[in-house]
């Protein structure tokens, strides 16, 4: 435990797991209040999203935190490599819960008033999320096989 909690890397990101944990089930409890006023005991698909995200994504960035405090490169590094991945959960998550709260779509690439600048943004958060990730899976391998 102590590994996870002596660098800044791993802190960050069970920072970020605790906030996004919360966020997951307050959306959970939005879930629950929708579905109890629904006539067909639905909740809208972006508080569903919103909410199972919010989950996910807490259990992910732990596994950040696991992967960054056991690489071997520097806290430095570790912490640019977990930003960026983090970042945009967070984005994610605030998203979804915006589109939950209008309840106009089910699909917000479709209904897009620019598809072009979406897929922009989704473009840049793959290259964020894998090539942060891969930055600490590629230090632990270092630091289990160096």
């Amino acid at each position: 435990m102590e590994e996870l909690l002596s660098h800044t890397a791993s802190r960050i990101a069970l920072s970020a797991s605790g906030i996004f944990f919360m966020t997951g089930l307050l959306t959970g409890t939005w879930k629950y209040l929708c579905i109890r006023q629904s006539q067909r005991s639905e909740a809208p698909h972006y508080v569903n999203t919103a909410h199972r995200a919010a989950l996910m994504y807490a259990f992910a960035a732990q596994l950040l935190a696991v992967f960054a405090a056991t690489s071997a490169f520097s806290d430095g590094v570790n912490t640019a490599a977990v930003i960026p991945p983090l970042l945009f959960f967070g984005i994610a998550i605030f998203h979804y819960i915006n589109l939950g709260l209008t309840t106009e779509s089910n699909n917000s690439i479709r209904d897009s008033a620019d598809q072009k600048k979406d897929y922009q943004i989704l473009n840049i958060l793959a290259v964020a999320e894998i090539g942060g990730f891969s930055v600490l899976l590629l230090g632990f391998f270092i630091r289990i096989f160096g």
